[in-house]
């Protein structure tokens, strides 16, 4: 009977290892993503801010241009 609750023993640490060791992978891979996660976010704040920044200059092209040329001849 000893045998038995030896065996049943080291049936449970390693399956309680083997869980440490997935929750382990699964912390290590939630921080990986949670990094590429802020990246992205932040590569789409800078590429809000750009399309804002061109968005503006476009317009400004925009009004420029229609109030530098003459009005076209009616013949």
């Amino acid at each position: 009977m000893e045998f038995l609750m030896s065996d049943e023993f080291s049936d449970e640490a390693s399956r309680l290892v083997a869980l440490e060791t997935a929750v382990a992978h699964q912390d290590r891979m939630v921080a990986e993503l949670n990094d590429v996660i802020a990246l992205q976010w932040r590569r789409i704040d800078t590429l809000d801010r750009q399309i804002a920044r061109l968005r503006e200059e476009f317009q400004k092209l925009g009004d420029q241009r229609d109030s530098q040329e003459p009005p076209p001849p009616h013949y």
